[in-house]
């Protein structure tokens, strides 16, 4: 079984996944960044909030000794909230990481492309017959 698992893993396609996997979870963690440290600060600005993701409507009441402006301490409560802040937040997170993969997807596909369309070099052999034949034929 060892020996199977040795295989299985060092099969390319493994470690291909396995490094994208990594690169993904990084590149996931530059676009969070991207969004609540660049870019929702300016939408907060327009807002005039000074933390976006804190934009709440509550739909039940605030228990004692709870702050009922504090989105992380209500939720921790179990206060039913609609967190339209944070839920817009993760929105434009995933739309950023959609957008960036679909730019990846298609430079590789335009790559292949060009690849495909691109004449392949002949490979040496035939390069060979034909110069022969070219001599045969001025004789």
């Amino acid at each position: 079984m060892w020996q199977e698992f040795k295989a299985f893993i060092a099969r390319g396609n493994v470690l291909d996944l396995a490094v994208a996997v990594v690169i993904g979870a990084a590149f996931g963690a530059i676009v969070s960044s991207f969004t609540e440290d660049l870019l929702m600060p300016l939408v907060a600005a327009v807002f005039g909030q000074p933390d976006f993701s804190n934009l709440f409507v509550r739909l039940g009441p605030v228990p004692e000794g709870v702050d009922a402006g504090d989105y992380a301490a209500l939720k921790a409560a179990g206060v039913p909230m609609f967190g339209w802040g944070a839920f817009l937040t993760a929105l434009i997170n995933f739309l950023i990481l959609a957008f960036a993969i679909f730019l990846v997807v298609k430079a590789a596909n335009a790559a292949a492309r060009r690849k495909q369309e691109a004449p392949a070099d002949p490979a040496e052999e035939i390069v060979l017959l034909r110069e022969i034949r070219d001599s045969l034929k001025q004789r």
